[in-house]
């Protein structure tokens, strides 16, 4: 039987084909950023230790970047770098950044290959620093900031930061939903002193969850006259 020349082309086209590799891992699409950081969160969950946040509080930090269209965060204690993923995750949707501060260097270098292997490095300036140090010149606005280093320092990290708050900005302070102990007090009478600073808790109580305060930057106005009489 003979085969006309288009049925021997489409034949050839077939047996071409059928002898291609098929695609390596490498020519694969990259998974979307939220199925490659669930994937990362999942794989890691039981695994998070070295002062790390757990995940409920992970989720917490997403919501309230992602829901308030945070952008610019700075985070005040690394540990390996469970927290800063959460907070590029919500970033990530917003078109943001986070600054995140560790001093000890095995720390910092853990967290950098898992911001990596998590996706989420290109929204994180991560910094070996001694936050005491690095604070202070940090630029502003600010409208995002998580304190969880050392706890008798939050409340001048807070008067470091305040002058850089951007109007409706939020400070998340992990281990504080009370005035437990003095540390807690003088970090909450300091929040309690700052007009427009107001103040809620977020988790249990004692020393886990959150003290979650928001800023509405004051304006002065001029007192009218009948305001001078």
């Amino acid at each position: 039987m003979r085969i006309g020349p288009l049925l021997a082309a489409g034949l050839l086209f077939v047996l071409a084909g059928a002898t291609e590799p098929p695609a390596t891992a490498e020519e694969q699409p990259e998974p979307d950023l939220d199925t490659k950081v669930s994937a990362f969160l999942e794989a890691r969950k039981r695994s998070w230790h070295d002062l790390n946040i757990p995940a409920s509080d992970g989720q917490t930090l997403f919501d309230l970047i992602v829901k308030n269209g945070y952008t610019r965060a700075v985070e005040i204690g690394t540990s390996t770098g469970h927290s800063a993923i959460w907070i590029a995750w919500g970033l990530s949707k917003t078109g943001g950044k986070l600054i995140t501060i560790e001093i000890d260097e095995s720390r910092h270098n853990e967290a950098l290959k898992n911001f990596e292997e998590a996706g989420v490095g290109e929204f994180i300036d991560a910094r070996l620093a001694d936050a005491h140090e690095l604070v202070p010149e940090l630029e502003g606005p600010i409208d995002f900031i998580f304190l969880d280093a050392d706890k008798d320092w939050y409340v001048k990290y807070f008067r470091y930061l305040l002058p850089k708050l951007a109007d409706g900005a939020c400070i998340a302070a992990h281990n504080v939903t009370g005035r437990w102990t003095a540390w807690q007090k003088e970090y909450l009478d300091a929040l309690d002193a700052t007009p427009g600073m107001k103040t809620q808790y977020i988790g249990p109580s004692g020393h886990r969850g959150f003290a979650v305060s928001f800023y509405t930057c004051l304006l002065y106005t001029s007192p009218s006259p009948r305001d001078l009489v």
